[in-house]
């Protein structure tokens, strides 16, 4: 690709996901490669670095530094091709640099009561003055830890560990962790240099060290390659880098305004969709929304906009059909006060006090009938964990946490086992066709709701779970989740919870309390199979969209890597893997876990005669099989569960 056929395409590129993230790494690739500006004189980088090596020596010889003994000789083949004016030099051989340390935390008159800044990679930020800090450490840090002056304000400081290449200068004297590195160039035209260019360079690319763990050592940082230009060169060099990002920062910041602008656009015509107060009104909005759907909508997290919005429409009765009929809300009432008297005669909970329904503004069609949800469900909660339980016989169950019930489906990969005695099985055991709604979280995610559908044995629901039965065919499980992971739903616990700075919760009352509607059961049918089938519709176009966004970032590495010559897209064929069957027994083990442990495996196990086959485990475990291994190793670590023989895999025949 040609710079004409670079510029054509140019809309495209930008409009990418990662679109001015790779025209930046475009910039900082023609910089350091020598193609931004042209030298205009006779002068090589030669003469430079005979004055580098020059200041070197005389601090070696100061015994300011010491001599660099890691570092090695040039490769006979680099990177990439530089102007001849150019030379390659390792990073050492230009610089001097010296990792941070951390005081022991146990001192705590090292720590946050002194004046001199302390800072951590968080801290830092890129290409940027820093002279704020998270924490500080004391003058008995200084004398006793460091044993050194802190660092000097306008010092280079690199991170080398987790996130590398992050690079500040500092604002102020102050110390930093040993993540990070002080760079003291010996040239004052490197500290710019490095600062703005440094990251154009391949970080790994020291002979001795690659990258292990997102971690660089001493030996590998002075090891990097780097080509330097002629002295003269550098500050015509950094002025074009500058306004090449600055131009790159205007197209970021026009394509946030872009987006900005587009999900207003769209959150507008759908909350018009939402608010619409007639069949006719709906229709003139749904219209607007059709022949403008592909300028609101242009990604994947868009779908799920518009899937929370047909959930707010079809809660409202705006999806369905007009009907005249009304459900039996007396058989619905009669139906939940024959389970309370049962539940009441067999002690599985306490008599409740009655609730009245709380106030709603949202409007229904009229032969909808609103009302308490308590009236027509039963809410009861969980198991608490850490009572004293001496004396009780007792069994290990697994149990749903918060973090289990997501908003209409479970996440099974992390289930952990409590102790509880036997007697209370009935009363918090889960069953089919029970809906699980949590008490708290973040303040957007109190209310979640799911239907349990899984047959995992005494699978119990701890007390920041609700448990829900709705005993009536007038009312469908499927309708009260629809209803409470609605906007609807989601709208009035944001409202009635209790808030903290991140976190909110409600109450048993305000759930029962829940101005709950019951349309009747043909439109609860029709509404669901409709919000079905527009779902389907939506994860149809979050998959193309996940598509078409990773084919234009792929677009945008090919075009930059055909521009430069350096191609950086590597193609891999798909691993091919054959069809399989885990058939390897699992046992139980010698050691046997106590309540408090995490053993979920080695509790089906023990309902199972200690013995099944691995795929049986997995598949009633319910998680993903990597989460499944995961599990058996450390099981297997504590002797819960029996060192498996080698699994056999079977390949299975083709369907």
């Amino acid at each position: 690709m040609d710079a004409k056929q670079f510029i054509a395409e140019f809309g495209h590129i930008i409009d990418a996901p990662s679109g001015v993230d790779e025209l930046r790494k475009l910039v900082l690739h023609l910089a350091v490669t020598g193609r931004l500006v042209s030298s205009t004189g006779e002068a090589t980088a030669k003469s430079f670095l005979e004055e580098i090596e020059i200041v070197q020596q005389e601090r070696i010889a100061l015994k300011e530094i010491k001599q660099n003994k890691k570092i090695e000789p040039l490769p006979s083949k680099f990177p990439f091709e530089i102007p001849n004016s150019w030379r390659w030099v390792r990073f050492g051989n230009l610089c001097h640099f010296v990792a941070g340390r951390t005081p022991p935390r146990k001192e705590s008159v090292y720590w946050n009561t002194g004046e001199y800044p302390w800072f951590s990679i968080a801290d830092m930020s890129h290409q940027e003055v820093i002279s704020v800090s998270s924490e500080t450490v004391s003058q008995d840090a200084r004398e006793k830890s460091f044993k050194c002056p802190p660092v000097k304000a306008g010092t280079l400081i690199m991170s080398f560990k987790l996130t590398i290449g992050r690079l500040s200068v500092l604002g102020v004297d102050a110390y930093h962790n040993e993540a990070i590195i002080s760079i003291y160039p010996f040239a004052s035209e490197l500290n710019d240099y490095f600062l703005k260019c440094l990251n154009g360079f391949d970080l790994s690319s020291g002979n001795k060290a690659a990258i292990k763990g997102n971690t660089l050592n001493q030996d590998s940082i002075s090891n990097i390659l780097v080509a330097v230009p002629p002295k003269d060169d550098i500050p015509k060099l950094l002025a074009k880098v500058d306004e090449l990002m600055s131009l790159c920062d205007k197209l970021e910041e026009q394509q946030q305004q872009k987006r900005q602008v587009q999900n207003q656009l769209r959150q507008a015509s759908l909350r018009a969709l939402a608010e619409a107060s007639s069949p006719f009104e709906l229709k003139q909005h749904w219209q607007r929304v059709r022949v403008n759907f592909s300028s609101l909508f242009s990604s994947a997290e868009d779908t799920v906009d518009f899937s929370d919005h047909i959930k707010e429409l079809a809660v409202k009765g705006l999806l369905c059909r007009s009907d005249f009929n009304v459900a039996d809300l007396e058989r619905a009432r009669g139906q939940r006060t024959e389970l309370l008297n049962c539940y009441l005669e067999k002690k599985l909970m306490r008599k409740q006090k009655s609730v009245s329904v709380a106030e709603s503004d949202v409007e229904y069609p009229t032969n909808w009938q609103v009302v308490a949800f308590d009236e027509i469900a039963l809410v009861t909660g969980g198991v608490t964990k850490g009572r004293k339980l001496k004396d009780r016989e007792l069994i290990s169950c697994p149990y749903l946490a918060v973090a289990n019930v997501q908003r209409g489906f479970f996440n099974l990969t992390n289930l952990k086992t409590i102790d509880i005695p036997v007697d209370e099985i009935e009363k918090y055991a889960v069953q089919p066709g029970d809906l699980l709604i949590t008490e708290g979280g973040d303040w957007d995610k109190v209310g979640r709701t799911a239907i349990w559908r899984s047959n995992i044995e005494n699978c119990l629901h701890q007390n920041h779970v609700f448990k829900v039965r709705v005993p009536s065919g007038e009312v469908l499980n499927e309708w009260v989740e629809l209803v409470f992971n609605s906007m609807v739903g989601r709208s009035y616990f944001a409202r009635a919870s209790k808030q903290t700075t991140n976190l909110a919760s409600i109450n048993m009352t305000q759930l029962r309390s829940f101005p709950f509607p019951v349309p009747p059961l043909s439109q609860q049918i029709e509404i669901i199979n409709i919000v079905g089938t527009l779902n389907q519709h939506c994860s149809v176009w979050k998959e193309k969209y996940e598509r078409l966004n990773d084919l234009s970032s792929l677009f945008v590495k090919e075009a930059i890597a055909t521009f430069t010559g350096v191609n950086t897209v590597k193609k891999e064929e798909p691993l091919k893997v054959p069809k399989t069957e885990l058939v390897s027994p699992i046992t139980l083990g010698l050691n046997k876990p106590s309540g408090k442990d995490d053993a979920p495996l080695a509790t089906l196990l023990a309902r199972q005669s200690g013995r099944m086959n691995a795929s049986d485990l997995w598949q009633r475990f319910g998680g993903e099989i990597d989460a499944f291994y995961a599990q058996l190793k450390v099981e297997v670590a504590h002797g819960w569960i029996a060192e498996p023989e080698t699994a056999n895999m079977l390949e299975k025949d083709e369907e």
